[in-house]
Formats: C-alpha cells, structure tokens, sequence
C-alpha cells in the first residue's frame, strides 16, 4: 500500500527551492543526522521525489537539491538511460512508496552523449551510446543532445507506465549544468 505523499507540484517547488540553496552553499545542509537515520530506518521512507540521473561523479541529486536522508528516490545509470530496471525501480517508488514526482536530470558535459556524439564505443558501454543515439539522431551539439536524451527518457516513462494527464505521478525533465550548479526545469 503506498505512503501518503507530496503532490507533484508541491514536490517540484521544493526541488527548485533546494537547488536554489545549493546554489550559494559549501556543504550540504540536508539531514543526514543519526536521528533521520534512525526514523527512517523504524518508520520507513517517504522520499519526495524520484530522480534519474547520470552516474558521473559531479551529479550528486542529494546535493544539488539540498536533500537529505529519505528525501530522494535516487537511479543513477550513465547517460541516464531507461530500460526495464530503471523502469522498475521508478514504478516501485511510486507504487510502494507514495511518490508523485519524476525528474529525469541529464547534465551538461556528459561523457555518454559525448561519446554518442561522437564515437561509437564496444563493449557495454555500447548498450548506453545506442540508447542515446536513438534519442538524439544526428544532433551534434553536446547541450541540445543531452536535452533529447532526457525528453526520450520522460517519454519512455510516460508511455510504459501509462500515465496520463490525470495519473497522480508526473514525469518531467531537467538538465543540470556542472558549471553553474543550476538546474534548468524543461517542463
């Protein structure tokens, strides 16, 4: 049975408001205290808002939206890709958890659209560029690719969750750039 949780809308303010802090910080000030770890640990989680992101090293969700323990619903894969595993995760969230809100959050200077953009690697990492490459065609500017990237995978989401415009859980995409700490709602 899912949690009660914040509406979409109110999830998504408080995501702007936490990078907005992010923004003129050194640290971060989300609770990652003994006690929220204790509560969470008893009580469960009720994380606000689910987020899809990059593996890179400089994309830190918790830190870019001031959050702290149980705040976040946090998938990392590079080149924030979707298949079926990311997919389960996200229905997971939003069924089991309460959660109403999907960020699909591509960033600036990414290695895998880079590498999309530009090469056509071997190996695993293979499954990741033609991901990619489906969404971004024969676009050859990094920003504009990373923005199809994510427009893919908030599409992929909508339509194999099979939400519309009534369902409770809203999918929206981000780009956040590494220079600035700024995240760029698209919706």
């Amino acid at each position: 049975m899912a949690h009660q949780n914040l509406p979409a809308a109110e999830a998504l303010s408080k995501l702007k408001a936490g990078n907005e802090r992010y923004l003129t910080v050194s640290s971060n000030p989300g609770d990652i205290s003994p006690q929220i770890r204790q509560k969470t640990c008893d009580e469960g989680q009720t994380p606000y808002a689910i987020v899809i992101t990059c593996s890179d090293s400089r994309v830190i969700p918790e830190s870019i939206f001031t959050a702290g323990i149980g705040e976040l619903f946090t998938i990392r894969v590079a080149g924030n890709v979707m298949d079926h595993h990311q997919l389960g995760s996200v229905e997971y969230a939003a069924d089991h958890l309460g959660t109403n809100l999907v960020v699909v959050l591509g960033h600036t200077h990414c290695g895998a659209v880079g590498a999309a953009v530009s090469s056509d690697p071997g190996g695993f990492i293979k499954y990741i560029t033609d991901e990619i490459k489906k969404a971004i065609g024969d676009e050859k500017d990094e920003l504009k690719a990373s923005r199809l990237n994510v427009e893919r995978s908030v599409s992929i989401i909508r339509e194999q969750l099979k939400l519309t415009d009534s369902s409770d859980l809203k999918v929206c995409g981000a780009i956040y750039h590494i220079d600035s700490g700024k995240v760029e709602f698209m919706d």
